[in-house]
């Protein structure tokens, strides 16, 4: 079997992997990006938030997304019943980017991917490792050409951002359980026909179940005329509606007069319906001999706040930083460097999920009079700032939404 060398090996081609290249490229390292599909392909989590945009903007991908003509987003709408009220992420308390796009995920993959390749990464589609070796100083996989033929590659560190395919967490044992409850989300894209006036395609409309304070819509307007929708429930909840996703998915949707009424003219049958069950996941260790997990390879938490692509470039950046210091000769603390200040931005939106699905945060953001400061500060988080320690709701995240909670509770 043939051996190959690299610098650095990424395990997949999406958001973490490819900025993770690009990052790693500027750094003049070798990079070798394997990744088991052929793009474009499908994928969720299409509406980024600010955050992510400095990160694109740092591994020199930023004018390959802007030129793509994806659909402009300020901020984040929600709705309760008849209860109204919107983020405009521009008026976040942490400094840095306030826009950034709403983007199908095939495209948005397929044009970071092709920016690192423009930056010198090895680009491989249908490429899949089948085997790895962890190592502290030069771990190895065994990977497989779309051609069948196994080769070896043998590198100074693995990342794995294969995203759900979370290859070296099965390879390697490291998957654990998420402490979140089973939920599922079944989702489509529709041509919503939405009359103009009646909706802000410059935010995500995220719609709360009026009956159902756990049971949640998003719609996600794009640039082509139409939207991404679904429901995220728990499993037992969706399991009460029968017939195709597609039925199940307008019945669910009938159920909510404020969205339904503003998707009456809407053409389904544009994408099949999807549905994924139990997608909340944890492991043992981010880290390891010569290998780190990046994004969603470690740990998902929940679609509501659309942090999944975010931390998936934190994650690139934090490993990528500690690999060019490994390379200065610096002793690196990957417990320490990498994996804590992860999990501690990862951490501040976990708990604003968990206060989600309580319900206590949705009577905090539709609260009819808020301090300024204080839903300022609340935006940064939605925002994408989840490591801006000079916020105090990253600081002291649990404490101070707890009061917050307390105070916002209906009385």
């Amino acid at each position: 079997m043939r051996t190959e060398t690299t610098d650095v090996l990424i395990v997949g081609a999406g958001p973490a992997g490819s900025v993770a290249a690009a990052f790693l490229r500027r750094q003049g390292r070798s990079v070798m990006m394997l990744e088991r599909e052929q793009f474009p392909r499908f994928s969720i989590g299409e509406s980024l938030l600010p955050q992510s945009m400095e990160y694109i903007e740092a591994a020199g991908l930023l004018r390959d997304v802007v030129e793509a003509g994806f659909q402009y987003k300020n901020g984040a709408a929600f709705a309760w019943g008849e209860r109204r009220t919107e983020f405009d992420f521009r008026d976040k308390f942490s400094t840095g980017w306030g826009t950034t796009y709403q983007v199908q995920r095939a495209r948005f993959d397929e044009v970071l991917a092709h920016g690192a390749r423009r930056l010198g990464a090895d680009l491989r589609f249908r490429h899949e490792v089948t085997a790895m070796t962890p190592h502290p100083e030069s771990p190895g996989v065994t990977a497989r050409s779309p051609e069948g033929e196994d080769y070896a590659v043998q590198a100074r560190f693995v990342l794995d951002a294969s995203g759900f395919g979370r290859t070296l967490p099965r390879l390697l044992a490291l998957e654990q359980p998420s402490n979140f409850p089973a939920r599922g989300a079944i989702f489509t894209h529709v041509e919503d026909r939405i009359p103009v006036g009646e909706f802000d395609r410059e935010k995500i409309l995220i719609t709360v179940h009026p009956e159902h304070v756990d049971v949640w819509f998003w719609l996600i307007p794009f640039s082509n005329g139409r939207c991404s929708l679904g429901v995220v429930a728990r499993t037992d909840y969706l399991a009460q509606f029968e017939g195709s996703e597609m039925e199940r998915l307008q019945a669910i949707v009938a159920g909510v007069p404020s969205l339904s009424t503003l998707l009456r003219d809407a053409a389904w049958g544009v994408m099949p319906v999807r549905q994924i069950v139990g997608y909340a996941s944890n492991v043992k260790s981010l880290w390891g001999p010569g290998f780190a997990l990046l994004g969603n390879a470690g740990e998902f938490l929940d679609p509501v706040f659309s942090s999944g692509v975010t931390i998936a470039f934190k994650s690139a950046q934090l490993a990528t930083d500690a690999i060019a210091r490994t390379y200065a000769g610096e002793a690196v603390d990957w417990e320490a460097e990498y994996a804590k200040p992860l999990r501690d931005g990862v951490d501040t939106f976990r708990a604003f999920v968990e206060a989600w699905y309580a319900g206590t945060f949705q009577n905090i953001i539709f609260h009819p009079d808020p301090p300024v400061d204080v839903r300022n500060k609340i935006c940064s988080i939605l925002a994408g700032y989840a490591w801006d320690k000079s916020n105090p709701y990253v600081a002291d995240t649990k404490r101070r939404l707890g009061v917050l909670e307390e105070l916002c509770a209906p009385r």
